[in-house]
């Protein structure tokens, strides 16, 4: 069955509002934290906005076959009890696609005393590097089995002692991992990073009471925690930043174009995009700023651009927009002029090598892109003509972000492999869709 998008070339422009998908990185914590928080307290837990992406999904189902007992309210809508959490499931425990889920369950149940399970994943997953969480947690003592330090994944839960660990990335996956093992461990365990990593974690910990700190001091951004119960709260998830850029490029470079997009999660840690935004001169405003469970919200309005400045993207801002290179780099072609993307070697180690395949798909584009062994340079010069056949290789924030570019290319695109996208954001298409005007 072909699973390819082809598109003509397009002539209109973007115009509405749209309410973005939740947040898949405080959806898989949600559903994580929230159960721990249910087993402590002892009561339930209700969660309100969550990502139905097969990611999370993929968290949820583990959650359940580990004796999480889950009841569906509406449509993004649940109860978690997990008084009778956690068991040994009875099989497998398939992560699919999602390396989040993957390293973060892996530092909760290693910690868990007589828990024995195994991970697997798809053949994507099953390529990734798990050996930055294995490592940590090794060091607390947990006894995990690997397959060269990758999945499948063979845990045997034990009480952990605490640890001071010094990552050598920033990573809020291999941060995440360790402090949730620390939830179970003697002790007070401690992380420290050389950037901040996003930090979801720490903000839900605290809001449903964790004993937790954070601060920065010589070493580096640090946080601890230590065992104690958490109280039973709900979790409002907001709008996923992640997502939303897709949006916010497309509106920058189309050209008449008008985009507000309601319930963006502005988390500090999150937030490049909007800094790279200003480097480059994109026109936007932030409108309508909260804060639900914790976590910054507002909405974003994003206009047509016409005079977009070329960027340079490198050092502790990397962790605060990884996921946003893909899309950043399809700004960088309608720049007059020479953008620099450095500093991104993590990108080879996610559900693609990205830096190889955005290289390989912008050339199909006709773009001038040279490949850097931590990213690369794109000298963008705004016309992009070029019939171009593009792979997603399984990758969705890829398959988006080619989208995007053939908003403005003016022949034709096939972006091959397109339904990965169901992976995060299952939405995407009826969402831009609703945003063309012809």
């Amino acid at each position: 069955m072909d699973k390819s998008l082809k598109t003509e070339s397009f002539r209109g422009f973007l115009s509405g509002e749209i309410v973005i998908p939740p947040d898949k990185s405080i959806s898989h914590r949600s559903l994580i934290i929230g159960a721990v928080a249910s087993k402590q307290s002892g009561n339930k837990i209700n969660i309100k906005n969550l990502s139905l992406g097969e990611d999370c999904l993929s968290t949820l189902k583990i959650l359940e076959n580990t004796g999480v007992k889950i009841k569906r309210l509406s449509d993004r809508e649940l109860e978690l009890d997990a008084k009778s959490a956690f068991k040994n499931p009875d099989e497998v425990l398939d992560c699919g696609n999602s390396g989040t889920t993957a390293r973060l369950l892996c530092g909760l149940f290693s910690s868990l005393n007589e828990f024995e399970c195994e991970f697997t994943g798809d053949e994507s997953l099953k390529k990734r590097p798990m050996a930055r969480v294995i490592k940590p947690l090794s060091m607390m003592g947990a006894k995990i089995l690997s397959n060269d330090n990758k999945l499948p994944l063979k845990i045997e839960g034990k009480k952990l002692n605490a640890i001071t660990y010094f990552s050598p990335i920033a990573s809020a996956q291999v941060k995440s991992a360790v402090l949730l093992a620390g939830l179970n461990a003697l002790g007070v365990t401690k992380v420290i990073e050389p950037y901040l990593s996003r930090n979801h974690t720490e903000i839900m910990l605290k809001y449903l009471g964790a004993k937790i700190k954070t601060g920065k001091d010589a070493d580096g951004f640090w946080t601890t925690v230590e065992g104690n119960s958490m109280e039973s709260k709900t979790l409002e998830i907001v709008g996923d930043i992640s997502s939303a850029a897709f949006f916010m490029v497309a509106a920058a470079i189309v050209q008449n174009s008008k985009v507000l997009i309601k319930n963006v999660g502005i988390n500090p840690t999150r937030t490049g995009i909007l800094d790279v935004f200003k480097q480059a001169e994109v026109l936007f405003s932030i409108l309508n700023e909260r804060t639900v469970s914790g976590e910054k919200v507002a909405d974003i309005e994003v206009r047509y651009s016409p005079n977009i400045k070329p960027f340079r993207i490198k050092g502790d801002i990397i962790p605060r927009l990884i996921d946003e290179i893909p899309i950043l780099t399809v700004l960088a072609t309608v720049a007059n002029g020479e953008s620099i993307i450095q500093d991104a070697f993590d990108l080879r180690n996610k559900e693609s090598d990205r830096i190889k395949a955005i290289v390989e798909g912008m050339k199909a584009f006709g773009v001038d892109i040279a490949e850097k062994k931590d990213g690369f340079v794109v000298s963008g010069n705004g016309e992009i003509s070029s019939k171009a056949i593009v792979e997603t290789h399984l990758d969705h924030r890829l398959a988006m972000s080619y989208y995007v570019m053939s908003l403005i290319n003016k022949k034709e695109t096939v972006i091959k492999g397109f339904d990965c996208v169901n992976t995060s954001f299952p939405e995407f298409i009826r969402l831009a869709e609703k945003l063309k005007q012809f």
